[in-house]
């Protein structure tokens, strides 16, 4: 099965599951992250993944909520006694997403999710396919030298930057 449409389908349903506030009504939005170095560990049945991001809070806001306003049916939040749960419905192209979480941390020096998500329409495969995963967040201090927000790390040490917001 293509790896790339499964990484984009599962980018997305995260994306939405931790978007910021968007055109959606929900009940909660979620705080925004500490500014500064974050390293993201996933852990799948597919393996595990460590990636870095460096973020200030507009680019926090544009990568969690890049899918969320345009692509997404539902999205709901509720607070929880250990923080929140969430619901989202996500469409990209083909590729439809149903996704459950449940996110915990402080969101200044840890995030821990626990993502179950159901994707219909993934290419080669005529049943839906189930992908659970773990992501386990924690802030690393300041950007390192030479960093800029948006900039993601790559587990080969390649940089990716996100597009900026275009100027209004």
């Amino acid at each position: 099965m293509p790896v790339r449409p499964i990484g984009l389908a599962l980018a997305a349903t995260l994306t939405a599951t931790l978007s910021a506030p968007c055109t959606l009504a929900a009940a909660e939005t979620l705080p925004t992250r500490k500014a500064g170095l974050w390293e993201s560990k996933t852990v799948s049945a597919e393996g595990q993944t460590t990636a870095r991001q460096c973020i200030d809070d507009k680019t926090d806001q544009l990568s969690q909520g890049a899918f969320a306003g345009k692509n997404c049916a539902k999205r709901t939040f509720d607070k929880t006694g250990t923080g929140y749960t969430g619901e989202t419905e996500c469409q990209i192209g083909t590729i439809s997403s149903k996704a459950r979480t449940l996110i915990s941390g402080d969101f200044g020096s840890k995030i821990h999710m626990e993502v179950d998500t159901t994707l219909t329409g993934l290419p080669g495969s005529k049943d839906p396919v189930r992908r659970q995963m773990t992501i386990d967040a924690t802030y690393l201090g300041p950007c390192e030298a030479g960093q800029k927000p948006g900039d993601i790390i790559m587990p080969d040490g390649k940089v990716v930057s996100m597009p900026q917001p275009a100027a209004r």
